[in-house]
């Protein structure tokens, strides 16, 4: 028979963590589809009532974003520009109602390759704190995503809230995407960037992930290397199909693997164009 649970609040659900197997349910947009055909007995812990793992905040050295923040909650803060980007993949996820419900957290733990919020959050330079009964570690978030539906989640571990470090936050952000039609649907790929320019007027930084191109997505490194000391409106030239070689897109409904391959490549071009606009 089936177990549920709601603690109120972090230590007594680490505690329970540590003691028993539990499904971890936040704001439960991606656990209910999941089981409206192949439902399953399984003990439920829920942690809507938790507020330390709620809300979003600037702290000294960033941004910290709880892992049961919502993506409406992403939409609607004052964040800097270089976070334009995570508020336009906010915005793709699902509909108002997914939004309202839908936590950072949960897009992550659920790992999937086409998971909107992680290539953002990659751009961002998103670390994961995640805790336990033992203490608290962080991990980056390219470390904590591993592949399709894994993670680097230990047993009785919980994740806590995202961090973005202060130096991600300056410069300009953005977010692009295409799936089967404007809305309400799964990416067949996207990509994000961030961009931020020396006083020479320069790329001093550049980030760029590319989602649903791999079992987890992917930052570009060594084109966001190659980009450092140029013009920014030079940036979209530079890029080569080496710089795109980590990827390894599957073939599906939505599309086959030259064509998403093909489609990566014009969405870095096109990020890469509009954040040398902006910048």
């Amino acid at each position: 028979m089936s177990r549920y649970l709601r603690p109120r609040n972090l230590d007594e659900a680490l505690r329970e963590l540590a003691e028993d197997r539990w499904t971890v349910l936040a704001g439960g947009t991606d656990h209910f589809p999941a089981r409206a055909i192949h439902d399953r007995d399984e003990d439920i812990l829920d942690i809507t009532a938790l507020e330390a793992l709620k809300g979003i905040e600037r702290t000294a050295a960033g941004l910290r974003i709880g892992a049961a923040a919502t993506w409406r909650a992403v939409i609607d803060a004052d964040l800097p520009p270089a976070c334009d980007g995570l508020k336009a993949a906010a915005r793709e996820i699902g509909g108002a109602q997914i939004q309202n419900r839908g936590t950072v957290g949960g897009n992550l733990c659920n790992a999937s390759p086409a998971a909107d919020g992680v290539p953002a959050l990659l751009s961002l330079d998103a670390e994961v704190e995640l805790a336990s009964i033992g203490g608290t570690r962080r991990l980056p978030l390219d470390r904590f995503v591993l592949g399709n539906r894994k993670t680097a989640l230990a047993p009785g571990e919980l994740l806590t809230a995202i961090h973005l470090p202060q130096t991600a936050l300056e410069g300009t952000g953005r977010f692009l995407k295409l799936g089967a039609r404007r809305y309400l649907v799964i990416s067949i790929v996207m990509v994000a960037g961030t961009m931020r320019l020396a006083p020479d007027g320069t790329v001093a930084a550049a980030r760029m992930a590319v989602g649903a191109c791999s079992a987890a997505a992917l930052r570009l490194e060594a084109l966001e290397n190659a980009l450092v000391g140029l013009s920014p409106r030079g940036a979209a030239d530079r890029l080569d199909d080496s710089h795109l070689a980590a990827l390894a897109p599957i073939a599906d409904v939505r599309g086959d693997a030259p064509y998403r391959l093909d489609t990566a490549r014009i969405l870095v071009r096109r990020c890469l164009t509009d954040l040398a606009e902006a910048a």
